[in-house]
């Protein structure tokens, strides 16, 4: 049975763990986010290679992921709560494996749960991610209210000048978000064009926020990806805690962002 494989067990536990945070921050109203894993390498050869459930297979992709064939993933389901998928994510999620063709895929144990609609933008991603030699396993979508509340101010959808504001309220944001934020303008959740942007925006950064949506990163295991939206939350509550006090905040000058860079090696 999967559930006997002690790497892939620890793994979905570290899932239901971000999952619930995301709940408890309040950054998953409703169904709001969702998270994909590249579980493949937790797997054992047999397990890889599972039967799929009963009349699941070769569900058609909208795009190609060829660098991704064989690979098995971890998803949230559709209209699944992510409150929900921390107390049981098999009960809330799909395991998943892309077929050879690269153009489809197999749903496999435990349940038929429906994978997030937003899977063919996610696996997009994670396609792009791994054909550029990336080692990211993960991609997280969630709403922190912070965070998108900054996207409504047209002075930071520009993606320097809100680098600059969030690296600059607190050292540790420098040093956990080194690659900076992408920005991508409005597009209708869940489509193609919004995957496609994203993408442009990977090839420079790890996190990219979503114009009056959400953000979303990426990296090698789920709690990196989590701390690096936490990290810029704190920076955002900072920034907003002092212009509630009167103030606008001076945040660090640009000779100690670069000695950060200098001493992390960044």
């Amino acid at each position: 049975m999967i559930r006997d494989n002690k790497q892939l067990t620890a793994e979905i536990n570290r899932i239901a763990e971000v999952a619930g945070y995301l709940w408890e921050k309040g950054w998953a109203e409703r169904n709001g986010g969702n998270i994909s894993v590249n579980l493949t390498s937790r797997l054992t050869p047999e397990e890889r290679t599972m039967p799929p459930l009963p009349h699941q297979t070769g569900i058609s992709l909208q795009e190609p992921v060829n660098a991704l064939q064989g690979e098995v993933f971890y998803v949230t389901g559709t209209g699944k709560r992510m409150r929900y998928v921390a107390k049981d994510p098999f009960d809330n999620g799909s395991l998943i494996r892309i077929a050879a063709d690269g153009a489809s895929y197999d749903m496999l144990a435990e349940k038929n749960i429906a994978p997030s609609s937003e899977l063919p933008s996610h696996l997009l991603m994670h396609n792009y991610l791994k054909a550029s030699g990336r080692q990211t396993n993960v991609v997280l979508h969630t709403h922190p209210t912070d965070l998108i509340g900054l996207t409504h101010c047209k002075p930071y959808l520009d993606s320097e000048k809100l680098t600059h504001l969030l690296w600059s309220m607190i050292p540790e944001c420098r040093i956990i978000v080194p690659k900076g934020i992408g920005i991508v303008p409005y597009e209708i959740p869940g489509t193609l064009a919004l995957a496609h942007a994203t993408i442009k925006q990977l090839s420079r950064h790890d996190v990219v926020f979503w114009e009056k949506h959400g953000i979303l990163a990426v990296g090698e295991n789920i709690i990196e990806c989590f701390d690096m939206i936490d990290t810029l939350s704190k920076s955002a509550q900072i920034f907003f805690s002092a212009r509630a006090a009167g103030y606008e905040p001076e945040g660090m000058t640009n000779r100690q962002l670069e000695d950060l860079a200098e001493v992390f090696r960044l």
